[in-house]
């Protein structure tokens, strides 16, 4: 993959740090609201659904992912995810480093297990569920560490990995290992003109965008290319825009001495009313009252 374009989809946020290499997150969105926007990141991750259901993308694969469930994602992966349902969702993710599994000295565990992990010869199942019994064990690991983070107390850490050394050691014993490294080349060819699409719209923004003008970049017909884009991301491409710009508005009104109109012309909106009915529509409140409710976070 080109490095510029890997760079572009590449998530910034640093998750834990060389002595802790993991990251853990809880997070709620209201019903229709995009949960997770379309990018990637070296780090393996583990998604668990706490209530509602999310609609989840890996790549090409789309798949519903119910209260109780979770999902893996390797390092490297595309994946994005929708609130799915008319309840919203509330979710936890354990995003972690593959090294944080590895063994000082080169033994057995290191060359049977880790090892094909970080090469994606023999990874965790993709959707996990309630319905096999090693399903059931690897969930119940994962509620586990999401209870240890949540409380924090000490030695929290040690209880982070060795609940993944059992998570791995059961994928094993029960040969229930995913080898990932086969590709499909249609697939594949479907994956790397969405990215290029994704890459565009990330590096223009800022500025008007035209259906044409991203048909030319794959290319195809203007009809061809929405049916197309809607099929990879169940949006259209000017949801996606609109998505895009008022994640960027997000960010940007973190910074209150930045006026809410300089804002909408920054992410491409030369309309102010345009954007406050987009944001609304995106976030459930106006820039304004987002920008209260944080303001009300920081000082409580």
């Amino acid at each position: 993959m080109d490095q510029a374009l890997r760079r572009s989809l590449k998530e910034s946020r640093a998750h834990g740090d060389e002595h802790q290499p993991f990251g853990t997150y809880w997070f709620r969105y209201g019903a229709g609201e995009h949960v997770i926007d379309c990018h990637w990141h070296e780090e393996a991750e583990f998604f668990y659904c706490v209530e509602g259901e999310t609609l989840f993308q890996v790549d090409t694969d789309y798949f519903t992912v119910r209260a109780g469930e979770a999902v893996f994602v390797d390092g490297g992966d595309i994946h994005a995810a929708h609130a799915s349902g008319e309840e919203g969702c509330a979710f936890f993710s354990l995003v972690f480093d593959t090294n944080l599994l590895a063994s000082a000295h080169y033994d057995a565990v290191q060359e049977n297990m880790i090892l094909p992990l970080q090469e994606r010869k023999a990874t965790f199942p993709r959707h996990l569920r309630r319905v096999e019994d090693v399903e059931i064990s690897l969930l119940n690991h994962i509620v586990s560490i999401m209870k240890s983070c949540g409380e924090g107390s000490s030695g929290y850490e040690g209880a982070v990995k060795g609940h993944l050394y059992l998570m791995l050691a059961e994928i094993f014993s029960q040969d229930k290992t995913c080898n990932r490294t086969a590709s499909n080349r249609s697939e594949s060819s479907k994956i790397e003109r969405l990215k290029t699409i994704i890459h565009y719209i990330q590096q223009n923004y800022g500025q008007p965008i035209r259906l044409s003008e991203l048909a030319s970049l794959i290319p195809m017909s203007e009809g061809q290319f929405c049916r197309f884009f809607k099929s990879m991301t169940r949006q259209t491409p000017m949801d996606y825009i609109n998505s895009y710009r008022i994640r960027q508005a997000v960010e940007l009104l973190r910074q209150p001495e930045r006026k809410i109109s300089d804002i909408a012309l920054e992410v491409g909106y030369d309309n102010i009313s345009y954007f406050i009915r987009v944001f609304r529509k995106t976030m459930n409140c106006s820039p304004s009252e987002f920008r209260r409710r944080l303001q009300s976070q920081i000082e409580a």
